[in-house]
């Protein structure tokens, strides 16, 4: 094995490693998330803008927009600087 292979061997594995992690991280049930207002990172929004400027996941253009969410753990969208939706705060 050639130099390139080997540091191409030694990236899928790593690839692979994190892959298998992320795999098992177990996400928190639906009940346990809350909808969490701009905190999302550009294109790691969770639905539709607020504003209705897109109507799917992944579009948002720029980090932390108040009008992208993103679901969080309960209790801690506030602790990260976001808003909840008027809905959540009953």
């Amino acid at each position: 094995m050639n130099k390139r292979q080997a540091m191409i061997a030694a990236a899928l594995a790593g690839v692979c490693a994190a892959a298998t992690v992320s795999a098992h991280t177990p996400d928190p049930a639906k009940g346990e998330q809350e909808k969490c207002y701009g905190v999302a990172k550009a294109g790691q929004n969770d639905c539709a803008s607020a504003t209705g400027s897109h109507s799917c996941s992944g579009e948002a253009t720029v980090d932390n927009d108040p009008a992208e969410w993103k679901y969080v753990a309960k209790g801690t969208c506030e602790k990260a600087g976001g808003k909840l939706p008027q809905e959540d705060k009953k």
